[in-house]
């Protein structure tokens, strides 16, 4: 009964309805090639010596395919093996300008913040702040908001990305779209100290099969639900564009179904009443237009 679930997900079928779907809808880490790539690359920027300049790292790729993920697993697990916390990950203020930028690190750094203007005072704080934290890694999540702005405000914080290095010795990882990636290497200045890490759409293929599969054995359902099957991985990579968090995310709501239903496994009819919109047709959803 149930050979199709991992060890540790088949005891979730012996509660109750609740507690099944609260599992079904919790957080998951997906070891998937890019992921431990990316895992590898920040554990080496966090292991290196000590330099005047430091070299970055690019972690780009679109929106809603795990990137924040990635970050966020690394950053606790080295929080579960250091007694000090040398990784800080900064969400990257929506606004332009250098005011934003220094007030989104402050908050990550659990700083008052005071008057959102005063850009010089904020400077002198962050240069104490991170004098005093030593951190090694700081990680800008949606870095992509920092470059709305004028260009003179964006050179301003990439001056401030490359006195993180010679200044403080960390290393500046950048979590974003394509617009981080074309920035950055649109000088030579700035191309040399980052590496690009890539996290592309996936490709219909045996490693996308080997996701549906390891996620089916991840869901609390008694009957197996056959996901990387032709029919119905083709249906489930054609709904989610290649993006694993609306995969996810898709498996999530019609795993929800299965149990409330007691159908006990996800079928191709139940993934068509969920109504699922790709993501690049939200826009010209007939759901839009009824609210209009």
């Amino acid at each position: 009964m149930a050979d199709h679930l991992l060890d540790h997900v088949r005891p979730y079928l012996d509660g109750n309805i609740e507690e099944r779907i609260a599992f079904i809808r919790s957080p998951r880490w997906i070891g998937h090639h890019a992921a431990l790539d990316a895992h590898e690359r920040l554990a080496d920027l966090l292991s290196r010596p000590a330099a005047l300049r430091t070299g970055g790292l690019m972690l780009i790729g679109p929106y809603a395919n795990g990137k924040t993920m990635v970050a966020e697993r690394f950053a606790i697990e080295h929080l579960r093996m250091s007694p000090t916390q040398r990784v800080w990950i900064v969400q990257t203020h929506e606004g332009a300008g250098l005011a934003h930028f220094y007030a989104s690190v402050l908050q990550a750094l659990k700083a008052p913040i005071g008057n959102v203007r005063n850009v010089g005072r904020k400077a002198a704080q962050l240069d104490h702040l991170l004098a005093s934290l030593a951190p090694r890694i700081l990680i800008f999540d949606e870095f992509h908001n920092a470059l709305r702005g004028r260009t003179r405000d964006v050179e301003a914080i990439f001056a401030f990305l490359r006195r993180l290095g010679r200044i403080h010795d960390i290393s500046p990882v950048l979590i974003g779209e394509v617009a981080v990636y074309d920035f950055i290497n649109a000088t030579d200045e700035m191309a040399s100290r980052f590496e690009l890490c890539a996290v592309p759409r996936w490709r219909y293929g045996e490693e996308y099969l080997a996701l549906l599969d390891s996620l089916e054995a991840a869901l609390p359902l008694a009957k197996s639900s056959d996901l990387s099957e032709e029919e119905m991985a083709r249906k489930i990579f054609s709904l989610s564009e290649g993006l694993i968090g609306e995969v996810v995310a898709i498996l999530t709501k019609a795993a929800v179904v299965a149990v409330r239903s007691g159908a006990e496994c996800i079928s191709m009819a139940m993934i068509d009443r969920l109504g699922h919109i790709p993501l690049s047709a939200r826009r010209q959803a007939l759901v839009r237009e009824a609210l209009l």
